[in-house]
């Protein structure tokens, strides 16, 4: 199968391939199947307004995640990575993707968009990608999801950092093939975003208030 990538929630773009098989996780050749997820679309009822316009920042992320391979921890101190699989972007550029897709879709801001775009903010949401892997946790063979995102607001008009955060979230995955990972991927991202959006959104009310 080639790439051919097509957003429907999220895209799942080859066959499954076991994680047992952990010899085959590094690649030996270009992969050939592409993986991205996908941006919130609900919200809580009471999410505020803000007329204010946000620039969300590339996250920083460490060099083991800051990649386009799909990453899986087989032991506290190795990290491997899916063989002929990959996200469709550098996971922090598709994080930044999904974040500015995700404050797009509340219908709660003004204008929100990624710096590069020379959009002059109100606010900055910088970030920093901690965790954003599979682990084998047990003898099962099934992986756990973790992703963890700190961020920080800063108004662009103190120069100051007006509230920080951590979000995380554990997802085991409902079998040990590939896209039932990416599956868990999906759902544990979707909580990070949601929240991340959601408190973004209320501390920028906060700020002026």
């Amino acid at each position: 199968m080639t790439a051919n990538i097509t957003r429907r929630g999220l895209l799942m773009a080859g066959a499954a391939l076991p994680l047992s098989a952990c010899g085959g996780l590094i690649p030996q050749a270009p992969p050939s199947n592409l993986y991205t997820l996908s941006p919130k679309t609900s919200f809580r009822a009471d999410l505020p307004k803000v007329d204010f316009q946000l620039v969300v920042e590339e996250p920083y992320a460490a060099g083991g995640l800051d990649t386009h391979r799909i990453a899986i921890y087989t032991g506290p101190y190795e990290v491997k990575y899916y063989a002929e699989a990959r996200w469709a972007e550098r996971v922090p550029r598709m994080v930044q993707t999904l974040l500015v897709e995700s404050f797009e879709n509340t219908g709660k801001i003004v204008s929100v968009g990624r710096q590069s775009v020379g959009l002059r903010s109100d606010f900055n949401l910088k970030s920093e990608l901690r965790e954003f892997q599979a682990e084998l946790k047990d003898s099962s063979g099934v992986p756990e999801v973790l992703v963890g995102l700190n961020s920080k607001l800063v108004s662009q008009t103190r120069q100051q950092i007006v509230a920080s955060v951590n979000f995380d979230r554990r997802v085991k995955a409902k079998g040990n093939s590939l896209p039932a990972v990416i599956e868990a991927f999906d759902e544990a991202l979707g909580h990070v975003l949601r929240e991340t959006v959601q408190w973004t959104l209320t501390n920028m009310r906060k700020d002026v208030m």
